[in-house]
């Protein structure tokens, strides 16, 4: 059995790791960093001096905002796997680090144009659309990740076939876990039906046909649907620069529907004119839409 003097105590022991009294009670209450022994009659802590090593590792990740579930697991990994704890962290922490440089780019042209940036926003017509599209369900900070993965499956899932630019993202009004997004492309007519006549697909092209009509979803090989896009009025406007930036247009173009008196409707319509691969990301050209109707007392 330990000797009282081999233990120390939690004054001494905070200021040797670098912590303080307060934070080395939290850690014992919430089991991350017990005491070696505690006194039965006084209540009061003491340390070993091999728990030190674990209390400066505690130290040197909270600094780092490490959170404490994530400091809990790395103290009870082997070698191996608590390297591979802390590389997940550090992706994590990258992807906050471009989340918040993207935010600090949005406040910057903020700030250098003395507040919103004034977009054009046009009233017009948008005709009705056969697209072919691919699905994914995504959280507000994980568009331009599951839309990049859309993109690459869309295209790979049209290889072959003709299709007229742009590319299409459909995404729902409110912005929320869990939502559902498309992206898209309009197939061209004729090589859509060339390409369905060599796969012998005549019997099932009339079916997708009579779905279109109905508006309804039909799925294709690999993982593709075609949606219909019904025409109509769109109030709509085009955003110049990185999709970072594309709450500025939403802003203006949400703002002018609604200052109209006009309802909006889903999807709203991303149509992509320059983008990655074409020119700088300050170049690249986005068309926004969304189709309205009037607002009357039902749908107010």
């Amino acid at each position: 059995m330990r000797d009282q003097d081999d233990f120390l105590t939690i004054g001494r022991f905070a200021r040797l790791c670098r912590l303080s009294v307060k934070q080395l009670r939290h850690y014992d209450d919430t089991g991350l960093l017990p005491p070696a022994r505690v006194d039965p009659a006084t209540g009061y802590r003491y340390y070993a001096p091999g728990q030190a090593r674990d209390a400066l590792t505690v130290a040197l990740l909270r600094d780092l905002d490490v959170p404490l579930a994530v400091i809990a697991a790395t103290l009870a990994a082997a070698e191996p796997e608590r390297a591979g704890l802390l590389r997940a962290e550090r992706d994590r922490v990258a992807e906050r680090i471009t989340r918040d440089r993207a935010r600090l780019e949005l406040l910057e042209r903020l700030a250098a144009g003395g507040g919103l940036p004034g977009y054009e926003i046009a009233l017009g017509r948008e005709p009705e659309r056969q697209l072919v599209v691919v699905r994914a369900v995504a959280g507000p900070g994980e568009l331009a990740e599951r839309i990049g993965a859309g993109v690459g499956r869309l295209l790979a899932g049209l290889h072959g076939t003709s299709w007229r630019p742009p590319l299409w993202g459909l995404f729902p009004l409110d912005l929320a876990e869990g939502m559902r997004i498309a992206v898209g492309a309009e197939p061209d007519r004729a090589g859509e039906a060339a390409e369905a006549g060599k796969a012998g697909e005549a019997a099932e092209a009339g079916k997708a046909g009579e779905a279109a009509e109905a508006g309804g979803p039909r799925r294709l090989p690999g993982g593709l649907e075609r949606e219909l896009l019904p025409g109509g009025p769109v109030v709509e406007t085009v955003h110049h620069g990185p999709y970072s930036q594309l709450p500025l247009a939403y802003h203006a173009l949400l703002a002018a529907v609604h200052e109209r008196g006009l309802r909006p409707l889903a999807p709203v319509r991303e149509a992509y004119l320059v983008g990655p691969g074409e020119a700088p990301e300050q170049e690249w050209t986005t068309r926004l839409m969304v189709r309205v109707e009037e607002r009357t007392e039902e749908t107010a």
